[in-house]
């Protein structure tokens, strides 16, 4: 009953936020096609359903080469190869919307785990690659929402980023996705919502931990 109730959700709060961001979405299209590359969407190789790989749909927002250079998946506070009008769409999450059209597809959720690239899951023990994607991947999630300004971690370590990312990010980031396979139902799921849009307007905001009180903590 659960996964019934969560698709109808799926699609009718996917496609209704279709309807009421289309010029949004309009607008974002037209700025990328006449600035940096050109490009519109980038379409990128992730994880879902039972390690399944599809397709993830995004605003463009870097080099089309970015997988190639540098640190390939991970990126970094000031990366380069972000592109400008790029910048302004990763820090309000616009990026993330072309995501609704996974969603209504049936790739994805609204809510669930982080749909991850290959090379990135392979950092993760074992024993949480074999569960992290009982749920399908999500638009936003308990992972998302704690990892929200990721990028910024890697200014407080002195470690290399794929050293830091497979030593303190992957494990703590599994292990909230596992609370959440372990928690999930339509309240929880509300809730993950509600704190999404929440924390974009109040980034800063400790709402997450205070409203999810049983979440993993992190190893320091």
């Amino acid at each position: 009953m659960y996964l019934v109730c969560k698709r109808l959700f799926d699609i009718s709060l996917a496609g209704l936020t279709v309807l009421v961001i289309s010029p949004i979405l309009i607008c974002v299209m037209i700025a990328l096609r006449l600035t940096g590359e050109g490009e519109i969407f980038y379409v990128q190789e992730r994880l879902g359903l039972k390690n399944t790989r599809f397709g993830i749909l995004k605003f463009a927002t870097m080099l089309k080469d970015s997988p190639n250079i540098g640190t390939r998946s991970i990126t970094l506070p000031g990366d380069p190869r972000v592109l400008p009008f790029g910048k302004f769409l990763r820090k309000t999450k616009i990026n993330e919307l072309p995501q609704l059209f996974n969603v209504l597809r049936g790739d994805m959720s609204i809510v669930g785990p982080r749909p991850l690239v290959p090379e990135i899951f392979e950092v993760f023990p074992p024993e949480l690659q074999a569960h992290v994607y009982d749920s399908k991947p999500g638009l936003t999630g308990i992972g998302s929402i704690i990892f929200r300004d990721e990028e910024s971690l890697f200014a407080e370590t002195n470690l290399e980023p794929k050293v830091f990312y497979r030593q303190v990010i992957a494990p703590y980031k599994g292990a909230l996705e596992l609370w959440y396979g372990e928690n999930r139902s339509m309240w929880t799921d509300l809730k993950i919502v509600l704190t999404t849009a929440w924390v974009i307007l109040f980034p800063k905001s400790n709402l997450p931990n205070r409203l999810f009180k049983s979440l993993p903590q992190r190893s320091s």
